[in-house]
């Protein structure tokens, strides 16, 4: 999943929901240091990757685009997937996506102190761009894969995959809809397990 499935699986603590959102970036186990909360925020964003990666409906999502982007395949679907879940929000939240947006970058803004210095240095240009919130159009996420796929100096095409997304666009959604739900239940006993 990625940062907005993330932060959403996180429940109310803004500690969580930070730990979540950082955790692509520390290796291992070097998250001692940070606050309890966010430690329970980094070990819930790996449990929520362990169990996507090896999803059946995940998977078939994937064998859609391996021809063409193949190991990038799965970022890709992940990508897809937040933009089902911004498309579909209502279905799974009764607050309003902008105001859940905002409240989690001022939050960002208020707990500068706890976060990564990778985190620090992109909040910018998320904020700026407003990342989140752009999951919810095509073109949004064309915007979002078309850089990722600069950081891999245009080697993935991620830049193409809404052609993808288009194409397969209900297909995508419904195995969306049946992952996430078996995925919030895996989400809801690892939290009981851990928090």
């Amino acid at each position: 999943m990625n940062f907005l499935a993330h932060i959403y699986l996180s429940g109310d603590n803004d500690y969580i929901k930070i730990g979540n959102f950082m955790a692509d970036g520390i290796r291992g186990k070097h998250f001692e240091e940070f606050p309890i909360d966010i430690q329970k925020g980094i070990t819930l964003h790996r449990a929520i990757d362990t169990f996507t990666d090896a999803h059946p409906v995940f998977r078939q999502s994937t064998k859609k685009l391996h021809a063409r982007y193949h190991h990038y395949a799965g970022v890709i679907v992940d990508v897809f997937y937040d933009h089902f879940l911004a498309k579909n929000w209502s279905v799974y939240s009764n607050e309003n996506l902008e105001e859940f947006i905002q409240n989690f970058y001022e939050s960002l803004r208020q707990n500068q102190a706890v976060l990564t210095e990778k985190t620090i240095g992109f909040m910018p240009y998320m904020f700026k761009q407003n990342w989140l919130s752009s999951y919810q159009t095509i073109e949004g996420i064309n915007s979002i894969l078309t850089q990722m796929d600069g950081r891999t100096k245009n080697k993935s095409k991620m830049r193409f995959a809404t052609e993808e997304l288009q194409e397969f666009y209900s297909d995508f959604e419904e195995e969306f809809t049946t992952f996430f739900r078996d995925l919030q239940q895996h989400v809801q006993l690892q939290i009981a397990i851990n928090v």
